[in-house]
């Protein structure tokens, strides 16, 4: 609400300046945002000619020194003239604590945080606030996609940025997009990202809607993954779909777009429930609870699975009446001993729904094992407190084949570290002719 969301620039300006160092994020302050005042301490010693000084002095300097120091990438590639520079200031670098103010200098110099590092190649897509460019890092070479959010004078940054950005600074991994800079300007605050190929709405349109089973489970298994990451620190995702599921070459997944997560670190009933694209959205949020907790995810997570093994939107309702009617006819519709209290929701009762029997479901997944769709259905249960939680399903039976060391990977490590692991081939579907008078193909949205 425009309440909830005043004075946005001045909240990001004081955030920006009081976030602690993460190595695998940079937050830059422009000129008007670093006058903050900060003062970097001088120390007592300077004067003082001790051994360490002396040693550094007599030594060079190094990429891999300062890449150490002030935890880069191993890849990046830092200005011509840069070494240089930091000879002359290593000694201070070196010999003590970093300051915040001596940290961005040293980030800011060397091509952080600034516009002109990253040059963009193609727009990818658009939205309500954002505009979202593949892009390439003069500083690695690598391509990044760059979220161009527009910043609107009076109001500042949208609430769904200042979300993505203070949760995505403290996610760090192998299954969650990576934030690497941010750009802050008086028009625009532009998130860099890491770039991947595509999201599993075009991974699944590009095969055709026939994923290979044994993929669809290598995928199932790291949005599980990152969501048990997620919600062992209550962070909930909230608008989990295949859209915003991010999937390059080598068959990662990743979560992407945390433009409506929120951390819940304490019990509440005022979140909105107006949360979760239509077609992923539970029952109990579509019919008004605003009470919930990181199941709310798991339901989005059995319409995902199912939709990867079947090919097709489990519940694609236009409506909210037509959505629950949907997921009414497949799996039952609720009495008080399959759903305790449903009666007395007001809403479920003036729809008067028809009283369907719950159909099987693996009449519906021909494609998945009885271990699969045992998992599906621990997905899809009407109270949120009995679906499977992301942790207790990453050891379901389902995933066996795996062997227990994809359980012990660091967050940090991917899944295909493992030699046991890999994606199949899949078998791609031939690109349709464009119609007659037509001259260009849409483009897919990576957000």
């Amino acid at each position: 609400s425009p309440s909830s969301c005043k004075n946005r620039r001045q909240l990001l300006q004081t955030w920006f300046r009081g976030s602690p160092w993460k190595p695998e994020l940079i937050v830059h302050e422009d000129v008007k945002m670093s006058s903050d005042g900060e003062s970097d301490p001088a120390s007592s010693s300077d004067d003082v000619q001790s051994p360490v000084r002396v040693r550094m002095r007599n030594k060079k300097i190094s990429t891999e020194d300062i890449n150490k120091r002030l935890s880069l990438p191993a890849d990046i590639r830092l200005p011509d003239d840069y070494l240089e520079k930091f000879n002359v200031i290593g000694p201070a670098l070196f010999e003590q604590p970093i300051s915040r103010r001596l940290r961005r200098v040293s980030l800011s110099e060397i091509g952080f945080g600034k516009l002109e590092t990253y040059i963009k190649l193609d727009k990818l897509g658009e939205g309500t606030y954002a505009t979202v460019y593949k892009g390439r890092s003069k500083l690695t070479e690598n391509l990044v996609a760059l979220k161009e959010i527009r910043l609107e004078h009076e109001e500042g940054a949208p609430c769904t940025a200042i979300r993505e950005v203070s949760l995505l600074k403290d996610l760090k991994h192998a299954n969650i997009v990576t934030l690497h800079d941010i750009i802050h300007t008086q028009k625009s605050l532009t998130l860099v990202f890491e770039y991947l190929d595509k999201d599993l709405k075009q991974y699944l349109d590009d095969c055709g809607n026939t994923i290979h089973m044994h993929n669809v489970k290598l995928f199932l298994f790291q949005l599980l993954r990152g969501l048990s990451y997620c919600h062992r620190r209550k962070v909930l995702h909230r608008d989990l779909k295949p859209q915003n599921l991010l999937i390059n070459e080598r068959g990662e997944l990743k979560l992407a777009d945390f433009g409506l997560a929120r951390a819940k670190s304490i019990p509440t009933k005022t979140y909105s429930n107006e949360v979760v694209t239509l077609w992923y959205r539970p029952p109990d949020i579509l019919l008004g609870s605003t009470d919930y907790s990181t199941h709310i995810d798991m339901w989005g997570v059995g319409c995902i699975f199912y939709e990867m093994a079947t090919g097709r939107p489990l519940f694609p309702g236009s409506t909210v009446e037509e959505e629950l009617h949907f997921i009414f006819k497949l799996l039952g519709t609720p009495t008080e001993s399959s759903w305790p209290g449903i009666s007395s929701n007001e809403e479920f009762v003036s729809f008067n729904y028809p009283q369907y029997r719950a159909e099987r479901l693996s009449n519906h997944t021909p494609r998945l094992s009885s271990d699969g769709v045992e998992l599906l259905s621990k997905f899809l249960q009407f109270e949120g407190k009995k679906r499977v939680s992301a942790d207790h399903a990453m050891s379901h039976h389902y995933f066996s084949h795996f062997g227990n060391r994809v359980m012990s990977l660091s967050d940090t490590t991917s899944i295909f570290s493992l030699p046991e692991i890999h994606l199949e081939r899949e078998t791609t579907r031939p690109p349709a002719a464009p119609e007659p008078g037509n001259t260009h193909l849409s483009q897919g949205t990576h957000t």
